[in-house]
């Protein structure tokens, strides 16, 4: 079954240090060098800070774009990973290999 790892962060605190930053990086090649090695990694991506965004929405059957994220909100998703998982068990466990808080959706 394919999980979908979803990596939030909040975009106004204040920033990592050198050194943590190169923790969090580490962590990300570990897991993503033993997820590949395994066969079970089948897409991550780091997403662009949410001043990049643009919001495409419909009005009177027209597409209407915007600058910005869709909504405002205290964080804002940064990446996400997409791991084959036995199931959700597996799941759990993966999770906590990865370096920073993740929430999960079961069953893409």
């Amino acid at each position: 079954m394919k999980y979908m790892f979803l990596i939030y962060s909040r975009e106004t605190d204040e920033p990592l240090s050198p050194g943590e930053l190169e923790q969090i990086a580490n962590g990300h090649r570990a897991l993503m060098s033993e997820a590949g090695q395994k066969g079970i990694l089948l897409g991550c991506e780091k997403l662009k800070p949410t001043r990049s965004a643009t919001t495409v929405r419909t009005k009177d059957g027209h597409p209407m774009t915007m600058d910005g994220p869709f909504a405002e909100t205290k964080e804002q998703l940064a990446g996400y990973y997409i791991l084959e998982c036995k199931g959700l068990d597996e799941a759990i466990i993966k999770r906590r290999r990865f370096p920073i808080p993740v929430r999960a959706v079961e069953g893409l």
